[in-house]
Order: structure tokens, then sequence, then C-alpha cells
């Protein structure tokens, strides 16, 4: 293990925002790469990009500099090199490494000689080496580049490693091989790397221009025709020619004095990436109007109840007088925010014509699109299987966007090696299978869902070797999985035998000292390493520093940043040709962050604000999508969906974009609503028309500088302060109140995170390429390479990740996850939405994301008792909405109300169910007789909700039966887990007490092979109780009331009637909670009788 040094590296102290075409790109050299125009040598002999601010152009722009663009060849006596040894030393030392730290302790850097216990072949992976050190005594293996080729500093071909190769450029500069100095260059130079001609020119063809011919001429064997090169350009070696385009080459007109191409975007006509589609007039307008309709009827029928009390039974009269009211008042807060529902539609084409097409100023069509880091989060690889999270994963790796952009990050809040090498080997099997989604455009990208589909794997398929190659992928991937469950087994051999090792080693020296032998031995159990050494996370036996709430950060780049330009793979690399097919992977992060007694974690809040530290200082992604570890990527374009609205005119408002949840395994019938079908395209579409919808924990994409805690940008204000719209402002302009001496008090104190937050400000905002864009960012400004990780950086990232890190700061309260909520997706949502940022609800035609959802009744009722508890919190806690700003629309106001509001429905709902058996028990009914102004109260109130009901499975695309689940599993809900909620958050509201229901017994399935099987589980838990009682005592007070009234003197069949209707009322909602209970046989389970008969 060795620490660290405290040198700051030049990521820590260069300047954090740029200006202008710069672009602020973190990590960028200060020359765009994207203008370029010219080149120079460096003293190294290699050849730099010159930027228009570099050759310092002023007033009209010169047809002479922008007119024609340098095309370099690699020539025998230019050799241009990617990127410096030393960087790649760095990098390479960076993707080895497991880094750990905390409270009071050094940051480590423990250098791996293997990750796991399968080979490692992809050289992004950690783990990956080359061939061994020619110094004499060393083990160490020689560096790789991004194919895997070793990498030799020296033209002598002597092989060297990272450390021997930094000793000696520290202690003489001589390689040791030929004695003869190392060529140390301009490394932080900004290096075009032509050799593999990548960057053809667009000449005009015209017949005997030798102009127009082509400049990347290649050979059979895909090198560089020199000769050809020569004979057709009639060149010389040397600094390269150029090539002048006509002034019309382009289409200009040659009126605006821009030449060449300059500005080819404000040529070409501008088009929305995304577009509003209100619901049809025919639909929404009667829609609207039933619900004033009903509302005046509701008006009037509790005018009429009030006025006409039953003289006989008061007390039956008022209860159900003050139930219908809250209900009224509980429907009115539902169906407002249903007022404005719209559909939206994104244009993939237009995105990728303005960020990722081919132009003059961009030859090579490098992507102008923002950074994208995803997170992950699992905690307990016993309840959320190493392999669900392991598929999740390798959908996210492939999933269709920039690879350099990209950056993955699995927050492991256990601490466990089981996931550590479970992402390992998805990491290895992601050198596989991620080209192969790329070569046969393979969709979905969950491998496990993918190979389990039953549809024909041929369809749309057009290589004639997709059979073969899926074939062995097949069999890779069954392997995989193979790997992947044997793991813990794998684990606990590996450690019992290091740890048999240890007790020897002790025993043997207890002999040699002469110590007694009787003497017990105290050898830590330890969870050990694929490489031997100690895990520092979670031991599978708890020892201090190794438990679930006590051990070290822990971050581990699995995957290192890939190259900025496209690899392209061969037939002879791997197991399928992989030739014309991008083999390179985007970078992927393992964080367990530390964890101490004493300190509150805050659960997944504190996970997801541990990752945003984290990934502000190694990638910072201007934008951050979530996903649970059972979501994953079904739709591969997803991610470009969701940037069509934030890179879109007035995308710089929006907070996030929420995507619907989509779930498999669900029993065909649905008997829960665990699709939930009525909230997702119904109630969030209709949010999406007034501020947008509400966040729901998973399948967001949030914008980087709105978890941040700042307002949206005020640009009024901000033309104010700044003469350009494009360029990059300081904290302090979006928030006059933050002092910059201020941002440790609330972000913390770590330099680079607070310079990393005016650089995602400024990559996140939409192109400035329309008048109507008043807060946008220069076009070609993300096109710069980001910059390699070094150790310092990611030392940096260990630290932010500490449990220390968020004392006396705003991280939970105002930054990040909001703390204090088993909730904490809403609380965040509101927040933001508080300080009037906007939402977009994002429903593409295929399944953005797709995960898994509890089937069984006892798991469900207690997910729905999470939900309903959290929302109890907001309800007594400062989230409230009726304490929102003046920024929370109204109407959105309304659904936050109802949010907290909800679960209170319980008591009067539970009060309702049992009227009717209290009326057929007593012989009396609600109303004094069932005249026809009841009846037709009745009637109209009945008929208004049935076609509300049907315009709205219209508009929002449900259908009718899982309109009717949710009227079902509201009712069972509402009078169990709901209530339970209230009682929970009562008592800890006035009493303190908090309360936790938990399973007390539970059975095994019947079927293993059944995939519904748990649908017939039968698990017992208190939260039945309130609905079986419901529904026993409405049962007997039927039969009780039949019976009485056909042995009566003068039958009341009209009470009878009543009562027995809204009996069966209830009833027919419990239906499904009733077959939860028979479980598979059809009868009840006696495990459930058994309970009852225990109540007290």
């Amino acid at each position: 293990m060795a620490s660290l040094s405290s040198q700051p590296s030049k990521k820590a102290i260069r300047s954090p925002v740029g200006t202008g075409n710069n672009g602020s790109q973190q990590g960028s050299r200060g020359s765009t790469g994207q203008t370029v125009k010219f080149a120079r040598r460096t003293s190294s002999g290699r050849y730099v990009s010159l930027s228009r601010e570099d050759i310092d152009i002023s007033g009209e722009l010169s047809g002479d500099y922008m007119n024609y663009t340098v095309q370099i060849p690699p020539t025998p006596d230019n050799q241009p090199m990617d990127t410096s040894v030393a960087v790649k030393a760095e990098e390479q030392y960076v993707s080895n490494s497991l880094f750990t730290g905390g409270f009071n302790s050094v940051t480590r850097a423990h250098l791996m000689d293997k990750v796991i216990e399968s080979e490692v072949s992809h050289p992004q992976m950690a783990g990956a080496k080359g061939s061994s050190c020619a110094m004499p005594a060393c083990d160490g293996k020689v560096m790789k580049d991004e194919r895997g080729n070793d990498v030799i500093p020296c033209e002598c071909r002597f092989k060297i490693c990272r450390d021997c190769y930094m000793d000696a450029q520290k202690e003489t500069g001589l390689c040791p091989g030929c004695k003869e100095p190392y060529k140390v260059g301009d490394y932080d130079d900004e290096i075009p790397n032509f050799s593999s001609g990548a960057l053809p020119l667009p000449p005009p063809s015209k017949a005997g221009d030798h102009n127009s011919m082509t400049m990347t001429k290649r050979n059979q064997s895909g090198d560089f025709d020199h000769n050809r090169w020569l004979f057709e350009t009639q060149g010389t070696y040397g600094y390269g020619n150029a090539f002048w385009p006509q002034d019309d080459m382009y289409g200009d007109d040659g009126d605006e004095g821009f030449p060449g191409g300059v500005l080819e975007n404000m040529d070409k006509p501008w088009k929305p990436l995304s577009r509003e589609q209100p619901v049809s007039n025919a639909i929404i307008s009667p829609y609207r109007l039933l619900i004033l309709v009903r509302l005046v009827v509701l008006g009037f029928f509790l005018h009429w109840r009030i006025g006409n009390p039953n003289e006989d039974a008061r007390w039956l009269w008022g209860m159900s007088v003050v139930c219908e009211v809250w209900f009224a008042f509980s429907w009115i807060l539902d169906m407002i925010p249903k007022l404005c529902p719209i559909n939206r539609s994104t244009d993939l084409e237009v995105l990728r014509d303005k960020f990722d097409m081919p132009s003059p100023s961009n030859p090579t069509g490098r992507s102008d699109l923002p950074g994208v880091d995803l997170f992950v989060s699992t905690a307990d690889p016993d309840k959320e299987p190493p392999l669900v999270t392991a598929n999740t994963i390798l959908s996210i790796l492939s999933v269709d966007y920039p690879v350099e952009k990209l950056a993955c990050y699995v927050s492991d809040d256990g601490g466990a090696l089981l996931t550590f090498e479970a992402m390992a080997e998805a990491a290895s099997f992601a050198d596989l299978w991620v080209p192969f989604c790329r070569k046969h455009n393979i969709e979905p990208r969950n491998p496990d869902t993918y190979f389990s589909l039953k549809v024909d794997p041929t369809k749309n398929k057009s290589r004639l070797d997709f059979v073969k190659d899926r074939r062995k992928m097949k069999r890779e991937y069954d392997e995989f999985k193979v790997r992947i469950n044997g793991l813990p087994d794998s684990i606990r051999r590996r450690s019992d035998a290091f740890n048999a090792r240890e007790e020897m080693k002790i025993l043997k020296h207890m002999r040699e000292s002469g110590a007694d032998p009787s003497e017990k031995i105290k050898v830590p159990k330890a969870t050990w390493m694929a490489d031997g050494t100690h895990w520092p996370g979670t031991w599978a036996s708890p020892a201090a520093e190794h438990a679930k709430s006590d051990h070290a950060g822990i971050l581990q780049v699995m995957l290192k940043p890939p190259s900025h330009e496209p690899l392209m793979g061969g037939a002879d690399d791997k197991i399928i040709d992989f030739t014309d097919v991008d083999i390179r992977l985007p970078m992927f992060v393992y964080v367990s962050r530390e964890k101490r007694p004493g300190y509150d974690h805050n659960k997944k809040a504190g996970a997801m604000n541990a990752l945003v530290r984290a990934s502000a200082v190694l990638s910072n992604g201007p934008f951050i999508l979530n996903l649970d570890c059972d979501h994953y990527i079904y739709n591969c374009k997803a991610v470009r969906e969701g940037m069509c609205f934030m890179m879109d005119r007035g995308g710089e408002n929006i907070c996030y974009i929420q995507f619907p949840q989509r779930f498999e395994g669900i029993d065909p019938s649905d008997r829960y609503a665990n699709r939930n079908t009525v909230f997702f395209d119904g109630n969030m579409r209709a949010l999406d028309g007034v501020q947008g919808p509400v966040y729901v924990g998973t399948g967001c994409m949030f914008r980087r500088f709105a978890l941040y805690g700042f307002d949206p940008p005020n640009t009024n204000k901000m033309e104010q302060k700044k003469e350009s719209e494009t360029d990059p402002l300081t904290p302090s302009d979006f928030d006059p109140d933050l002092d910059f001496n201020l941002l440790p008090k609330r972000f913390g104190n770590s330099t680079m995170l607070a310079e990393s937050i005016p650089v995602a400000e400024y990559q996140g905002r939409p192109l400035a390429d329309h008048p109507a864009v008043k807060y946008g960012r220069s076009p070609g400004a993300l096109r710069v390479p980001r910059e390699p990780l070094d150790a310092t950086t990611v030392a940096e990232a260990v630290s932010v990740i500490s449990c220390w890190y968020e004392d006396k700061t705003e991280w939970g309260d105002r930054v990040g996850w909001i703390y204090g909520s088993v909730t904490e997706d809403v609380v965040t949502g509101y927040r933001m939405h508080n300080r009037g940022w906007r939402s977009v609800y994002c429903i593409t035609k295929r399944d953005a994301f797709r995960g898994s959802a509890p089937i069984n009744l006892t798991d469900r009722l207690h997910q729905v008792l999470r939900w309903a508890t959290g929302s109890v919190e907001i309800f007594f806690s400062r989230n409230n909405a009726f304490l929102g700003s003046r920024r929370l629309k109204l109407l959105q106001r309304f659904a936050y109300l109802n949010v907290g509001i909800y679960p209170f429905t319980s008591i009067f709902l539970i009060v309702y169910c049992f009227l009717p058996a209290l009326s057929l028990f007593s012989g009396y009914f609600i109303v004094q007789t069932l005249d026809v102004t009841f009846l037709v109260y009745l009637l109209l109130i009945t008929i208004c909700l049935i076609l509300l009901a049907i315009l709205e499975v219209k508009w929002s695309g449900i259908e009718l039966e899982e309109w009717w689940r949710n009227e079902q599993f509201w009712l069972i809900s509402g009078t169990s887990a709901h209530f339970a909620a209230v009682m929970q958050g009562l008592l800890k509201v006035i009493a303190g007490i908090e309360i936790s229901f938990t399973l007390t017994s539970k059975s095994a399935g019947e079927d293993v092979d059944d995939i519904y099987a748990d649908l017939y589980l039968v698990k017992w838990t208190s939260l039945m109780i309130p609905p079986i009682v419901i529904a026993m005592t409405n049962i007997i007070a039927m039969a009780f009331a039949f019976i009485r009234t056909i042995y009566s003197t003068v039958p009341q069949w009209s009470k009878f009637v009543g009562g027995a209707f809204f009996s069966f009322w209830v009833l027919a909602h419990l239906y499904p909670f009733a077959k939860g209970l028979m479980g598979r046989r059809g009868r009840p389970q006696p495990l459930c009788l058994f309970g009852l008969v225990l109540l007290p």
C-alpha cells in the first residue's frame, strides 16, 4: 500500500472556466481543437492544432485564414503520438489501483495484480497488464495502449513498467536499455491523431482539379499509402498540405461574409428537438366539463345530505356525511391537477444533425453532446442479486450515446466484496457484449432479457454472421452467469484458504518463539481479494472497521475513460469479428462510501449524494441519470430521448426528465395494480402540462446544476452581468447570496468540486443556435477531449465520499438528494419545483427502462406502506406544499398537497367500509328513506364517475381493466398500509415513537418453475388485519340482515337493499385481497386463520 502524494495535479490548479468557444470543458488543455485551421510543430516534432484565438485574429474574419483545412499525413518523419507515455503510465496506475480512505486516515492506492480470478482482456479494464518488465528483479507489467498493445517509450524497444519508467525519468532521464535520454515532449498540447485517416476532407468533385482528390489514401492493408498520396497531391513531406475550397463550395451565397462554412449551422433551417402535442379537444373538453359537472353535483348532494339528517340514526348519518365531505375534498385534490394533460414527442434525427454530424468545422464528426453520468445504487447482495445488478450495468455500458461522454457509477452501500467482483466480471464481459450490441443493433441490451425473448432473434438483422455471433455470445453469457453465481463460494473458499494460511503462520511463529501452544489463536476471519490481500470493505464475519456500518471508503475505476477517437476492432482480436465496430467502453467506477459508527448515513439519499460528489470530481457530466439496480435500460436511445428536451430551446429551465416506470414479471391480470399505469400514464402525464411530473426515485435524468440547489437561470439578470450569453458564470452569478468564500459551507471543502460547478452549468446549456435561445453555449464547445485521470484526482474523489465530508454543509438540506424522509425522491423533486424549476415527462415509443416489482401481496403492502409513511412525514414537515413558495404553480401545489394528504383518507375509508355493516346490523341506513332525490344524486355521481373514467382511459392510453384494478387496490391499501402509515406518523410526531411493521412468518413457493410463484405466497403481516376484519364483518352483516328481514313481521327490504349494495361495493374492491389469502389452492391458508386467532 502506498500513500498518495499531496501535490496538486494540473486538474486541481487549472482555471476552472474558459470563455467563448473554448466551452470550459473540464479537462481541456486550453484549445478547442474544433475551430482548427492551422497547425504548428512543437519541440518534440509533433503537430498541434491552432485555434482562431491562438492566431490572434481581430476585426473582420479573413477568408485567407478561414477557408482552408490542414491535412497532416503520417509520413515517415512524422509519427504523431496519441498521448504522452507519462500520461498513459498515470492512467494505467489509476485504473489498476483500489483507492481507500476516510475519516482520520490517509488515502491509499493499492495496486492490484488481479481484480478477479478470470482473465482480463480489455485494455480499459482494471487489472489489464502487458508483457513483463525487462528491468532486473522487477515483476511489473508493461503499460498498454488503447488496443492492448505494449507501450514502449524508447525507440530501442526496451520493455519497462510504469514504476520503473517513472523512476528512470526522475533519476537520470535515460532509458535503461540503450542509455539514451527519453524524448520528453510537450505532452500538454492536444495532438490531432491523423494516423487513422479520421479527418477526410470534403472537397467538391470538379473534374481536372487535383484538389478534389481524397487526402486519406489507404492501401489494401489499411495503412496510409504514402506514394499514392504524393502522386495525387503532388505534395512533399513536410509540415502538411493545405486545401483551399472555393468560396461557394458549401453553398454560401457570400452575402454574410462568412465563407467556407464556419457558420454552417446557421445556414440550416432551425428545427426543434421536441414538440408538445396537446390532447385532442374532442376528449379533453368533455373531460373538463364532466369534472365541473361532478363538482357541482357533489356540492348539491352534500348540501342535501347535511340538510336532511336521519333522525332515527344521527350517529350513522353523521359519520357518513363527514366521510363523504372528506372524499369530495380528496377527489378535488386528485382531479384538479389533471386539467391540462399533454403528450410530447422527440426528433432524434434533428439531435443527430445538430450534435453528431461531420461539418467543415468538425470534419471528424466528434460529438458535441454533453456528458452524462449514470448512477446505479445497491446495498445488499443477498436481497439484490449481483447478477441482476450486473445485467443493469451491461445495459448501461452498451447504451447508444457517445462513448467518451458516458460514465457509469455503481454505489455499493454494503461494501461487499461479492458486489465488487461481480461488477468486475461485468466489466470484463462488456468487452464482448458491448461491441456485439453495436455490431448487430441489439435490443434490449440487458443480456438476460435479450436471450429470454420469445421472438425470432433474426428479425430485422441484415448481417450474415449474426446467427453465428449470437450463438457464441449466448455461450459466453452462460459462462458469465456461472462465474457470477459461483462468486459467493469462490470468495468463501479463497478466504478460508488464506485464513488457514494465516493461522499456520501464527502457529509456526508460536512454536519458534516458544509460546504456550495451548493458548487460543486469535486470527480475524477476514475476507480476501483475488490478489491475496484483505478486502477493505465489509467482511463475511464482521470485525472492527470491516462491517456494513463501519468500513473505509472504496473507489475502483473498473474501466478507465476511453480514448476520444473511435477504436475499431478487428477480425482476430476477439472470438467475434468486430471489424469496423467501435470497441471502446464507457468509464465505469465502483464506489462504496465510508461508513463509521456515530454517523447518520441517510440510507439511499446519502449514497446518491456521495455519487454526485465523486462523479463531479472524476467526470463532471452536466446530467445525471439514476437507476435502481433492478431497472435496466430497455431502449438504448433513452438517453438521447431525454437529451432532446434538455438541449431544446427553453431546456435550461428543466431540472429533470422523468421516464415512466415499466415492470416485467407482473402476472397477466395485474392483481395488485403493480404496473401502476393510472399513476404513470394518467397523473404524471397530466402534471407534465403544469410544472412537471414528480420525481419517483428511478429512471430520472437530472441537471446536475439543479441538484446543487441553485435557482433556474434568470436571463434578464444574467445579461446585465455578462456581455456574452454564452460565457460561463461564477456561482455567485446564480445565487447572489452565495459568496465564493462560502462555497465550503454549502458544498464542502473540496476545491475540485467547487471548480466543477460552473463548468457543469455551462456544459448543460442548450446550443445558442437560435435567436430565441437566451441562455446557451457555443456550438462545438464540448468537442474537446477530457483529460485522463490521475491519482490525485481519484484521491480527491475518495475524500468527498468520506463520512465526515457533509458535516456543517448543506448536503441533504438544500444540495443534492434531500434527507429526512423515506421518500427522499418526492421531497427532492418538490424542492426543485419550489425554486421555480420545471420538469418534463418523457414517454418513449419503446419503453426507456424496465424493472421488477413485487407481485406478492405482503411485499406489495410493505412497499405501499413505505411510500405512505414518507407522505405522512412530508405532511408534518416543512416540505408541506402549504408552505411552498410563489414559484410553485397552483395546480402543482394541489398535486403536492395530495401527495402529503392522501394517506389520511384511510381513516375515513375504514369508517366508511364499516358503515354498510353497521347499517345492516342496526336496521338503519345513512338516509332516512331511499327517496328519489337521494337516488338521482347517486345516479348522477356514478354516471359522471364512469364517463370520467372512460375519457381518462382515452387520453392516457390505459385500459379499463387497469383503471378498475387501481380502484380495487386503492381500497385495499387504504384500509391497510395507508392507515398503518398514518398511525406510525402520528405516534412519531406526538410521542416520538417509531413503529416498524415486519414479517412474522413466511411460506415457501410450491413451484420453482412458475415465474408467478410469488403471487401465491402467503406471508402473514399485521397489515392484513383491517381488510380481513372489514370483509368478514360485511359478510356476516349481510347474512344477519337477510335472515332478519326474511323472518321479520314487516320486512323492510329498502333498508336491506341499501346496506347490502354498499357492502357488495366494499367486497368487490376487496376481491383481489381475498384471492391473495386463498393461495394457489383457492382456500384460506392456515397461516392467516392462525394469525386471526391470535389477535388480542
